[in-house]
This record gives structure tokens, C-alpha cells and sequence, in this order.
């Protein structure tokens, strides 16, 4: 009993902690892009594959809030029972991810800030950094401290397509995406400070996290011009 006393409150803090991060999320999504329709640079005239991969990210998204408060409120039964949903969705989004990548670049709507090349690559390997991190996270499920910490650095790599529409406009240029990298990784940095100062100590689940996000942006300007690439990208562009 003198046991479950002392654990207790960090782990109800713990589950507020990503509950309320989950919601943090949420609010970067709607800001990014609600300001992309504010702007007209969105609008629902858009090809039926826009608004196919705009459901499947929203929808994940969703999931993603309902299972953080599952968990908050203790029904971890209902979590468990969702994840069968939310594993499957998370494959569906990562193809719906790479293959309208492909067709944003051959429908010619790149934002005018990417280069072809560069967007391919960046959006790719974002994706890939989001599945490595969800993925695992799923399959560590069993261990609750790294499934949530895995997957919270999963949902950091998604965003970074609501950050670029809040930032990128207003720098108009793709290099703007260093920025983007130094604020999400405020939102890892914010879960580290938390577990530094409720365990003592940072999961090392946070610096997979981290170093997954750098690793994907350096590798985005490293390879964006390599030849192969260039020519795919002029290729799908035509």
C-alpha cells in the first residue's frame, strides 16, 4: 500500500501531462492550418485526394487526443480497444502520406516556397520518422513509459506540416524549416524538463524522439539535391 501511495501521484501527473499536450497538438493543427485558409491558400475546392488525406491526418490526429484522455481518466480498457483502430489508421496514413506527396508535386500545388526536389524528400522522410517512432511505440505497448513517450515524438515529427504553414509564409523560404526544427523540439524539450523534474531523470525514449527529428531534417537538406532526386522530382512534375 505505503508503495501505490508514493506512485500514484506521478503517474496521474504523468498521464495530465500528455493529456494536455495531446490538446497542444490539437490547437498547432487548427492554428496551422485554419491560418492557411485564412490566407486563401487552402480552400475546399481542392482535388478529392486533398480532402482524403485531410480527413485521414484529422482523423488520426483525433485519435490520437481520445486515447491521451483515456488514459487520463484511467479507462485503460477503452485505450486498449481503440489502439486496434489507431494501429491500423496508422498505416493508412502513412501511405496516404507518400503517395500524395507524389501528387501535390505532379498537380503542380507545391507552396511556392519548396523546390520540388526538396519537398519530396522532407515530406518522405517525415513521414518515415513518424512511422519508425509510431510503430515502435507500438510495438513497446506493453511498456506504458516508453509506448507514450515514443508516440508523443511521433505525433512532434507530424506537426511540423502545421508549423510550416504558420511559418513558412511569412519567411517564404524553405530554409525556414530549421526553425520549425528548433520549435518542435521545445515540445520534446518541455517533456524532458517534465520527467526531469517528476522521475529525476529523462526516458531515453525523448532522445530517439529528438534525435529522430534532427536526423530527418539535416538528411532533407543533405539529399534534396542529389542528382537521383532532382531528376524524380523534375520527372513527377514533368
Amino acid at each position: 500500500m505505503a508503495t501505490a501511495a508514493i506512485e500514484t501521484p506521478p503517474i496521474q501527473r504523468e498521464r495530465a501531462f500528455y493529456f494536455y499536450m495531446s490538446l497542444a497538438i490539437l490547437m498547432t493543427c487548427v492554428a496551422g492550418f485554419g491560418f492557411f485558409f485564412a490566407i486563401g491558400a487552402s480552400s475546399f475546392a481542392s482535388p478529392w485526394w486533398v480532402h482524403v488525406h485531410a480527413v485521414s491526418m484529422s482523423t488520426w490526429v483525433a485519435l490520437y487526443v481520445a486515447q491521451n484522455y483515456l488514459v487520463y481518466r484511467g479507462a485503460l480498457a477503452g485505450h486498449r480497444q481503440l489502439g486496434v483502430l489507431a494501429a491500423a489508421w496508422s498505416v493508412w496514413i502513412v501511405v496516404v502520406g507518400l503517395v500524395v506527396t507524389i501528387w501535390v508535386i505532379a498537380a503542380h500545388r507545391l507552396p511556392p516556397f519548396f523546390t520540388p526536389n526538396f519537398f519530396l524528400v522532407m515530406d518522405w522522410f517525415n513521414i518515415v520518422a513518424f512511422a519508425g517512432l509510431a510503430w515502435n511505440a507500438l510495438r513497446l505497448r506493453a511498456r506504458s513509459d516508453w509506448h507514450k513517450r515514443l508516440m508523443f515524438g511521433a505525433m512532434v515529427q507530424l506537426i511540423a506540416v502545421a508549423w510550416g504553414r504558420l511559418v513558412l509564409p511569412i519567411l517564404f523560404d524553405q530554409r525556414g524549416m530549421w526553425l520549425i526544427l528548433v520549435i518542435l523540439l521545445c515540445y520534446i524539450g518541455a517533456a524532458m524538463a517534465f520527467d526531469k523534474r517528476v522521475h529525476g531523470k529523462v526516458h531515453p525514449a525523448h532522445y530517439w524522439s529528438a534525435g529522430t527529428l534532427v536526423g530527418w531534417v539535416v538528411l532533407a537538406f543533405a539529399a534534396a539535391n542529389l542528382p537521383p532526386v532532382v531528376a524524380y522530382a523534375n520527372a513527377l512534375s514533368g
